[in-house]
């Protein structure tokens, strides 16, 4: 019945853009790239578009942030950052949005690591002006470009914001 009641309200949340935010536990099963995975609920489930192997499974797209695509200059190094820091794990999840594609938009939580945070501290992932609402990530990424960390060591005409390297791309 738990299980029933908790698959009708993420079921909810998705189809409407303007969810309004709800937090689950999940396991990471999967990693696309530096700012999208796959995690399952640990739900279970016979049918259904996000229902895989018998588990509730969502794709989670890292809110505020975009890291490099995995063609990008970066983007393999981008992926396998954040394949160390929640592969395999269980994480938070913080429902912010829907995107487009039908992803959460999330804040990720690993334990006590912000994930989100973690990855524009660590120069893996730039914040995305056009959806970013927490000022402390643009002061990470400002010490991320300042210390020369991650992306930041790349020469100059590498470091193609995503957007940009999307669009030409």
């Amino acid at each position: 019945m738990i299980a029933s009641k908790f698959r009708t309200v993420i079921a909810a949340a998705l189809l409407s853009s303007s969810a309004s935010a709800i937090t689950f536990d999940a396991k990471v099963v999967d990693v696309t790239d530096g700012d999208t995975v796959k995690v399952v609920t640990g739900e279970t489930c016979t049918e259904g578009k996000n229902c895989r192997a018998g588990l509730v499974q969502y794709r989670i797209r890292l809110a505020e942030i975009d890291a490099p695509e995995r063609k990008q200059p970066y983007g393999t190094k981008s992926k396998q950052a954040l394949l160390g820091m929640v592969g395999g794990k269980q994480v938070k999840v913080e429902q912010t949005d829907i995107d487009r594609y039908g992803r959460i938009v999330a804040q990720l939580y690993a334990g006590q690591l912000w994930v989100n945070g973690e990855m524009v501290k660590t120069g893996n992932a730039w914040v995305y002006p056009q959806y970013a609402k927490t000022q402390a990530l643009f002061q990470m990424q400002d010490e991320a470009k300042k210390q020369q960390q991650g992306l930041w060591s790349l020469p100059e005409g590498e470091r193609v914001e995503p957007w940009k390297w999307r669009k030409a791309h």
